[in-house]
């Protein structure tokens, strides 16, 4: 028998014999009767002592009036006939019989009722934890899921989109496959490989890969699952989790969302001696302390790597960080590959276009791209999924469900109208910037209305010549609003303030303002509870300040100039577009060419009466913070 099982039903034995005792000794003279004999008790009626008298068979027991005066409880046992009827009677002593017939089963629950109802309970709590096969003093022991090699059937070819992160994680692999091809070399397997990447894009998946083609047990385990309310068990399911680990060794440990555990010590409030830290602190005695841990590899997952703990980084612990970006449009289409291997598809559907049309979509995304298109067309009893199946499909999960039902005035519909023609007809009239992909007034999310742009091939750096017409396309919408109607309404609220944000990122971090100068202004902010600065200053004086306020609203102020002047010229389109929408209420990049009497070969897509040449700017910078590869221009968000 298992000596853990053993030790635990002794540790219960213990329990449940003290709460007898204790039982016992609380359900023993409850009132602190006095046994007393039958004569005296005689004899205190005679006197006019005795109170109060309950008689029960042969059992007499009461209250009398002792020498001081007090009231004290007696029990004597003795004939209760005639006499001692009479006697009580003259003294005029209350007396009372109780009923003897009662079964001995009843009697025996009324007496052990409460002690039948605790150990019920005990039963109850014990079952309660011992559920998933965890002991009652389990407290301590690791909930990581085991899962062996012959559960384990994930590969490399369920891992797609992201090739450079698998070619790296290969390495690990072939370690664990054959360790001796390295070691005899000297080398060594990195003890720790971290996988950094986006919510979404494969981190979990591909550290099942790597053990499933190692054929090696898996550990999985949230960072979470270590940190209790209870000071001391994260640490201690730590070491068991490695004890686990090194019986089955060689194996893979992996911890998802390592930054619900690994996060920067001394933070927070109170001090740095928290349970949080403790859990940590044993994390990185066992990954590189006095005892190795021989044949183990740990894998992690983070979407926040700027927040981890420095000593859990260094080499010896998580010596290799994968990044595991989001898919290029070569990524996305394997892994549409991978997602619709068991899917049904008519002959229409190309995957390729599905994937240009994807930009910036994670693996998840398209998973659940698919899905949605499995669902819609299910819901319309078709026997494959078709290409409008997935154009339904990708709209709605990008710009979220229709809103059909909303009830909207015939004046906010007009409004809603020109305000995204306005958006579509700049960037269509505008060379150099992303394809028009739809133009729709029906509500979607919390947008009456929007115009959605796609690009034709991925941006990882954008100039400052696409940041400015970006900017005259987002302040488009307000300008039709002000052309046609004469009025500002609170639709453009989200216009602005992303047409805000990319001018002061022009001017404060990516050096693009001749007036400003090639220099970062901007405030580095750094989270409160992570042990750094409590707060951010300027690192720039106020003349700056209003220097760069001054450039900021000059590059709004110029890019509307633009937007209106580009809509008043082509007033009539604006009008045509506008009627469109209100006719049809989606209007897609087909419809729109051959409203604008726009040559589809042209790669500018601006019509041929108006084509001008594009002057591509210089000044090239990282687009960081801003969504490089989706220009969805949102507007009249209902507040």
């Amino acid at each position: 028998m298992n000596s853990g099982f053993i030790r635990n039903l002794f540790v219960w034995f213990i329990i449940f014999a003290s709460l007898m005792g204790a039982y016992q000794i609380l359900s023993q003279n409850k009132v602190n009767q006095s046994d007393i004999q039958y004569s005296e008790f005689i004899r205190r009626v005679n006197t006019g002592e005795v109170i109060e008298v309950e008689i029960k068979g042969n059992q007499i027991s009461g209250e009398y009036i002792g020498v001081s005066g007090n009231t004290t409880n007696f029990k004597t046992y003795g004939p209760a006939g005639d006499d001692l009827i009479r006697l009580m009677t003259e003294k005029k002593v209350n007396f009372n019989f109780i009923s003897t017939e009662e079964s001995g089963f009843f009697a025996f629950l009324i007496n052990w009722a409460p002690m039948i109802i605790l150990i019920l309970l005990m039963v109850f709590f014990i079952r309660q934890m011992q559920a998933g096969g965890r002991g009652a003093m389990s407290f301590g022991k690791s909930r990581a899921k085991m899962i062996s090699k012959e559960d384990n059937t994930k590969t490399f070819d369920d891992v797609a989109g992201v090739d450079e992160a698998k070619d790296e994680v290969k390495e690990i692999v072939e370690f664990l496959k054959s360790p001796k091809k390295f070691t005899n070399l000297g080398g060594r397997i990195p003890k720790g490989v971290l996988l950094v990447g986006s919510p979404g894009t494969g981190k979990t998946l591909l550290a099942k890969a790597i053990a499933g083609e190692a054929g090696v047990p898996f550990f999985i385990i949230s960072g979470s699952d270590f940190v209790e309310m209870f000071v001391g068990v994260g640490a201690s399911r730590v070491r068991d989790l490695f004890a686990q680990a090194k019986k089955n060794s060689p194996c893979i440990i992996f911890v998802d969302e390592l930054d619900a555990v690994g996060r920067h010590r001394g933070a927070g409030l109170g001090g740095g001696h928290d349970e949080r830290e403790q859990t940590l602190n044993q994390l990185l005695v066992e990954m590189d302390g006095f005892e190795g841990a021989s044949g183990i590899i740990v894998m992690a997952a983070t979407n926040r790597p700027d927040v981890l703990d420095p000593a859990l980084l260094r080499p010896g612990r998580f010596d290799r960080q994968v990044v595991v970006p989001k898919p290029d449009v070569k990524g996305r289409e394997d892994i549409l590959k991978v997602h619709t291997k068991n899917v049904p598809l008519e002959d229409n559907v190309d995957l390729q276009i599905v994937a240009r049309s994807t930009p910036g979509f994670s693996g998840a995304d398209l998973e659940n791209l698919v899905n949605e298109s499995a669902i819609k067309a299910a819901r319309e009893s078709h026997k494959k999924i078709n290409m409008n199946d997935i154009e339904f499909a990708k709209d709605k999960v990008v710009m979220g469900s229709e809103r059909k039902s909303l009830v909207i005035s015939d004046h906010e519909r007009k409004v809603t109208a020109y305000h995204e023609a306005g958006h579509a007809l700049v960037a269509k009239l505008t060379p150099g910037t992303d394809p028009v992909h739809k133009v729709t007034i029906i509500p979607r999310g919390m947008a009456l209305g929007l115009t959605m742009q796609l690009p034709i091939e991925d941006k990882y750096m954008l100039s400052r010549d696409y940041l400015l017409k970006s900017i005259n396309i987002l302040l488009a919408g307000r300008a039709a609003e002000e052309i046609i109607f004469n009025e500002r309404t609170t639709g453009a609220g989200n216009d602005l303030e992303r047409a805000t944000e990319i001018a002061r990122k022009m001017v404060t971090e990516w050096g693009m303002s001749e007036k400003v100068g090639p220099i970062r202004l901007a405030k580095k902010e750094g989270t409160v509870f992570l042990g750094k600065e409590m707060s951010s200053s300027n690192d720039h004086s106020e003349a700056t300040s209003i220097e760069v306020d001054n450039e900021v609203r000059e590059i709004i102020v110029n890019a509307n100039s633009e937007a209106v002047n580009l809509l008043k010229t082509n007033e009539k389109h604006l009008h045509d577009l506008a009627n469109l929408l209100l006719e049809k209420e989606t209007v897609d990049s087909k419809e729109l060419n051959e409203l604008l009497g726009i040559d589809s070969s042209n790669d500018l897509n601006v019509p041929k009466d108006t084509k001008t040449e594009n002057k591509q700017k210089s000044e090239d910078s990282s687009w960081q913070g801003i969504n490089p590869e989706t220009t969805t221009a949102f507007s009249d968000i209902k507040d």
